[in-house]
């Protein structure tokens, strides 16, 4: 290759890209026309402030008063933690006391009258006679009543402000 055809090759490729890109800027008008109109136009006008309502302000006055959130003494005395029912803490627990009460399935019974016995179901699948007075669930349930389709016991939950309510519940035969 000469040394003429080296130079006039990228002197060629310049001038032929110089003029497709003039080619591109002709017939333009229209689009700078609607451009131009585009910009002339005027805009949605802008939504109004919203009003700023003020609020009345409130000195608190009553700090040194009894706190509305905190259990009175006289609450604290029919509902606290020295009146009412209380679990016995030192007595041993029993099997069942380690599992909670929906946990646990009445299966069948054993005996009749005051000496019935009622067989429950653990988990575990340990079949465990129960009488009366005995205790069941994590809820301190003492047994209050042995019958063929049921057993009802009494629970102690602790009341929300430091003291122990009973709650009613019961087993029944084939539940679960």
């Amino acid at each position: 290759m000469s040394v003429k055809h080296a130079v006039f090759r990228p002197l060629l490729l310049v001038g032929l890209s110089a003029l497709a890109l003039a080619g591109c800027t002709r017939g333009q008008s229209d689009l700078r026309d609607w451009v131009a109109h585009e910009k002339n136009k005027k805009g949605q006008p802008i939504p109004p402030l919203p009003v700023i309502r003020t609020f009345e302000t409130f000195a608190y006055q009553d700090q040194n008063e009894r706190d509305p959130f905190s259990p009175s003494s006289a609450e604290m005395q029919t509902s606290g933690s020295t009146n009412g029912p209380r679990p016995d803490e030192n007595r041993p627990k029993q099997p069942l006391e380690m599992f909670s009460l929906d946990s646990l399935k009445m299966v069948g019974t054993v005996g009749a009258g005051s000496s019935m016995e009622a067989l429950v179901k653990d988990p575990g699948g340990v079949i465990h006679r129960v009488h009366r007075n005995e205790y069941v669930g994590q809820s301190y349930g003492r047994i209050t009543t042995v019958a063929e389709d049921r057993i009802d016991l009494v629970e102690l939950v602790p009341n929300g402000t430091g003291g122990w309510m009973e709650r009613q519940a019961s087993i029944a035969v084939g539940e679960k």
